[in-house]
């Protein structure tokens, strides 16, 4: 069963490996990055990052959405991780209604990009293609929200958007 979807650019660090995995109970990540998959030292790091017992599987988004459709997964605890909004809403077109949660962590800080970004949280900032990714998001999920991790505030992306359509979070 997906537990959880998470857009973290970082893909895995100490807030997905220590705080997300308990408070989810999981048993697996699978990350879903085309980059990712094709890098056997990016997985090497990947797998070193998390806690004794929990599985990791790295694929392309397209080969996470087959892995992710196999009956096996269902008994599972699996948080799938996707870098962008945009592969985010791949996924979730992909399993309507049948993940539990919905997560924007850490996007679009890190990547370098000549786009003007619209900060959404401290965490977030999305270029105007990842905020129309980010409605598609909402439209298949309504319930999503960012959150860096189980400790801190939510904040509903519905909220953020009507923000953001009224000019008030540039």
């Amino acid at each position: 069963m997906i537990c959880s979807l998470r857009v973290d650019e970082r893909l895995i660090h100490g807030q997905v490996a220590m705080t997300w995995t308990k408070e989810l109970r999981l048993t697996g990540i699978v990350i879903a990055n085309d980059e990712a998959a094709k890098d056997e030292m990016q997985k090497m790091t990947l797998k070193m990052a998390l806690p004794h017992g929990v599985k990791l599987i790295v694929k392309s988004v397209e080969g996470a959405i087959s892995l992710l459709s196999d009956s096996r997964a269902e008994a599972m605890r699996l948080m799938v991780i996707t870098r962008t909004v945009a592969d985010a809403v791949k996924v979730a077109t992909a399993f309507p209604k049948t993940i539990e949660l919905v997560n924007i962590g850490n996007a679009g800080k890190m990547s370098n990009t000549d786009e003007k970004k619209t900060m959404m949280t401290r965490a977030a900032m999305l270029t105007d293609a990842e905020i129309q990714s980010l409605r598609e998001l909402v439209n298949v999920y309504p319930e999503t929200f960012f959150r860096g991790t189980p400790e801190m505030e939510k904040t509903m992306a519905s909220s953020a958007l009507k923000s953001v359509s009224k000019g008030g979070k540039n």
